[in-house]
């Protein structure tokens, strides 16, 4: 039980959110979950040259239990979304996910039934990283941008609910398969 849980509703805690948001951004551990080119991209992030230590991210966690960001590198099949759908609901709150590049964003050059039009479909991102394949600056970047949206996330039965309504407005969104466009 958190202090949020042990206080009245409605009281205001912006110095903690904002010291817990601060000590949040500096140790995120992101999970691997690379299914296409874009993961040679994140793993030459964690290496010496772009060294993604400094950002407090030291190593990339092969379990969804130790991690609480997922990046989503490539394209996803439907049949890998139930299992990026299981990751993601192992994770410990909370928890942020990072599309990179264009195929995890909106489907990428591959617009046909057998690839998920985007991963927000299966999950609620925070950040979309645009590019085939995004360099590792370009992660960097979208990972510094995320750490200023954690660091102003609320905490408690305020995030939870804020969770829950984006959660309902993705399952209520109309499939992209279905969607009528220029493309089709």
């Amino acid at each position: 039980m958190g202090l949020e849980e042990k206080l009245p509703s409605g009281f205001v805690l912006s110095t903690v959110e904002a010291m817990a948001g601060y000590m949040r951004k500096g140790s995120l551990w992101p999970a691997t979950f690379g299914l296409a080119c874009c993961a040679i991209e994140m793993m030459a992030t964690g290496g010496g040259r772009f060294d993604s230590a400094r950002f407090g991210m030291e190593v990339f966690r092969a379990s969804p239990r130790q991690a609480d960001l997922m990046i989503v590198a490539g394209r996803v099949s439907q049949k890998m979304a139930p299992v990026l759908r299981q990751v993601y609901d192992q994770m410990t709150e909370p928890k942020w996910v990072l599309a990179m590049g264009v195929c995890a964003s909106s489907g990428g050059m591959f617009n046909n039934y057998a690839i998920v039009q985007g991963v927000d479909h299966v999950v609620p991102v925070d950040i979309y990283l645009p590019g085939c394949p995004p360099r590792p600056e370009m992660l960097l970047n979208a990972i510094i941008a995320l750490h200023e949206k954690i660091q102003h996330t609320p905490m408690g039965v305020n995030r939870s609910e804020a969770i829950q309504a984006a959660e309902q407005a993705a399952l209520a969104a109309t499939p992209t398969i279905r969607m009528e466009g220029l493309l089709r």
